[in-house]
């Protein structure tokens, strides 16, 4: 990640001929937004002087206090390459300020910004690497997206079967001239389902790299006449996209879950952080889990991981071990699925693993066999619960949660309750085609 200057941004737009500048900021649900800016207004911008109507984005203020600011990060600077962009266009990612010039408590990325401000107070930085699954479907002759997904592949398969391998490698090239390490790419298990995995970083560049990565899928798909879908279960019967997140913390320089001399090479401190996930994973699913949709995936029979638990050996329980140690060392936390706020989920999730550390919450004991394949009686002996099963159980579930709220901040868990419960209340009322076939002959 470059470190600019106000300076080293003006004198890279003239040299580059930059003609757009977009300043991007997300809203409560995760959608990107952003003011385009000629770069002759881009000082201006560089001086927070930039404003926009709050009262018109979701979760944000009443009309009646709607003049807000836009505060770039000259961090997150970058010029997107040809394949993005087809004129010169660069994008500065921003804070949310209100008309008082005090960081908006409900913009998503300053609520991040509050719990990692809570970290570095007890000495911690926070890491994250993300493992982001889509699909790509095809477009009909409109342009519209199909339900027909791009290929018939499954794990690891390359061309001439996966189809989806030339707009990947172009998703890879695009991604990199945007400064993204590319670790991995490869089709995933279900038909016309990818993944992309790029470098951790700290907690706020990770969620501003998949805020970005979204994005950069989705123009690259349009590009190869695709639909790009960051859906949890856009096709019934196979696998959902999930958006894995590996979490770490770090003291002085040394990731602090790793202890050589713990049991299973694991600090104290990381069975804490476990232990507060765990405690508040019911809360957390609502936010890492935002859709009515999200709960279409988390069932079992398709590697979702469904039960409050944790393992080092296997992947049905919720939380993985994964096996490198030392700087490596890391929490796998598998519900998250990538229709979430980056930085939302990141806040609960980072809130949660630090109420574990300063009341040394224990966790469990580990969950070593196929949770899947034990029965409810097994499952009860074990006190293994499950997480909500739909939307509006994880919104009580948040309701009730009091640290969880409180990461969110009051008034902007009071609009996604409302916003979510909405969304509830719509699809609840729905009559499905499968009630249809189901019941229409047969009463």
């Amino acid at each position: 990640m470059h470190k600019y200057s106000k300076d080293d941004i003006l004198h890279i737009c003239r040299e580059e001929k930059v003609e757009f500048v977009r300043l991007q900021f997300t809203d409560m649900f995760g959608t990107l937004k952003n003011v385009a800016i000629t770069t002759g207004q881009l000082e201006k911008a560089l001086d927070n002087q930039i404003m926009f109507d709050g009262s018109s984005i979701e979760g944000f203020v009443r009309i009646e206090e709607s003049d807000m600011y836009l505060h770039p990060d000259p961090d997150t600077f970058v010029i997107y390459p040809p394949s993005i962009a087809d004129t010169k266009v660069a994008r500065l990612i921003c804070d949310v300020y209100d008309s008082q010039d005090r960081p908006y408590e409900d913009c998503p990325r300053n609520i991040l910004k509050r719990a990692l401000k809570q970290a570095g107070e007890m000495g911690y930085t926070m890491y994250v690497g993300p493992e982001a699954e889509f699909f790509l479907f095809l477009r009909d002759a409109e342009g519209k997206p199909t339900m027909i997904t791009h290929d018939n592949a499954s794990y690891f398969d390359l061309g001439p079967v996966d189809h989806g391998e030339s707009a990947r490698r172009d998703m890879c090239l695009a991604l990199e001239s945007m400064g993204f390490e590319i670790e991995a790419s490869h089709h995933e298990l279900a038909p016309g389902q990818h993944e992309i995995d790029f470098k951790y970083d700290d907690a706020l560049r990770t969620a501003d790299n998949i805020m970005t990565f979204k994005m950069v899928v989705r123009i690259i798909a349009q590009k190869h006449g695709l639909h790009a879908t960051f859906m949890p279960k856009p096709v019934y019967g196979i696998a959902g996209s999930g958006m894995h997140l590996n979490q770490s913390l770090f003291r002085d320089g040394r990731n602090a879950f790793y202890d050589p001399d713990g049991d299973l090479m694991l600090s104290k401190e990381a069975y804490y952080y476990m232990g507060g996930l765990l405690k508040h994973a019911p809360a957390i699913t609502a936010v890492t889990n935002p859709l009515v949709n999200s709960y279409k995936r988390l069932v079992t029979g398709h590697e979702a991981p469904v039960y409050i638990a944790w393992s080092a050996r296997n992947r049905s329980p919720l939380i993985r071990i994964p096996s490198k140690r030392g700087s490596h060392t890391r929490i796998e936390y598998r519900s998250p699925d990538p229709s979430c706020n980056p930085y939302l989920a990141l806040a609960v999730l980072l809130t949660a693993g630090l109420d574990g550390i300063r009341n040394k919450i224990e966790p469990p004991p580990p969950v070593n066999r196929n949770i899947y394949s034990m029965t409810d009686e097994e499952r009860l002996e074990g006190a293994v619960p499950a997480l909500p099963n739909n939307l509006y159980s994880a919104l009580k579930e948040l309701e009730g949660n009091r640290l969880i709220r409180e990461a969110l901040g009051e008034h902007l868990f009071e609009k996604y309750y409302e916003a979510k419960m909405i969304e509830w209340d719509e699809y609840r009322v729905q009559v499905t085609r499968w009630e249809l076939e189901k019941y229409l002959n047969k009463f």
